[in-house]
């Protein structure tokens, strides 16, 4: 399990990375995003290459092969299906979830998973606006346009939020910034929300994207 549990989490590193960029990671980034050696990272892809999960050339960036597209997109539904989960049966909210559904989602049987799909209607998208691939691996991706990137005067609804800080989700929640909310862009820092302006907090401009 816990080889397994491993080689899930490198994959989904992988395929997060693309969902929202088209640029492929690099190792040295896949070390960053793991919070491990670059060293122990290169040996692991490797690992990886061998058993035909990922394609990779040394020193240069990885991409998922068919196989590891296949088994990544299925642990993100996992994950995400549990997030929802949690969210809409138990009152967790959006900045508490992650934590949880990283423990769960090597705990559940396939079975569980698909009633926990039937009873949640067959959600498209998490708590936090990713999109939760279907059985199949497929997923929904609109036009969009990170915050950082929009002019001012943008029009557009909130697609997604970053789930990586728990304390600028609390705060972009308070403030009632939340997937799905139609705003407009003031600046970088400043969003019109209905007939009022919020200053938003370091690090949204990163962690938010919207409707192009």
């Amino acid at each position: 399990m816990a080889t397994s549990a491993v080689v899930d989490d490198y994959l989904k590193s992988i395929y997060h990375h693309t969902e929202w960029q088209d640029e492929r990671i690099t190792p040295s980034q896949l070390a960053t995003e793991l919070g491990l050696a670059p060293s122990s990272v290169t040996e692991m892809v490797q690992k990886l290459a061998t058993q035909g999960l990922v394609s990779h050339r040394r020193y240069g960036p990885i991409s998922l092969t068919i196989e590891g597209q296949q088994r990544a997109a299925a642990i993100v539904r996992r994950h995400r299906l549990i997030e929802t989960w949690l969210v809409r049966e138990y009152g967790y909210t959006w900045d508490e979830v992650h934590d949880e559904a990283e423990v769960l989602e090597h705990a559940l049987s396939d079975r569980l998973l698909a009633r926990i799909d039937e009873r949640l209607g067959h959600p498209r998208f998490d708590p936090h606006g990713d999109a939760i691939p279907a059985a199949d691996g497929s997923t929904e991706r609109v036009p969009f346009v990170r915050l950082r990137d929009a002019a001012p005067g943008h029009a557009g609804r909130i697609l997604r939020v970053d789930d990586r800080d728990p304390d600028l989700l609390r705060d972009l929640d308070q403030l009632g910034v939340d997937v799905g909310r139609e705003v407009r862009v003031v600046d970088g820092a400043t969003l019109r929300l209905d007939e009022h302006s919020v200053t938003l907090p370091p690090g949204t401009a990163d962690a938010v994207w919207l409707t192009a």
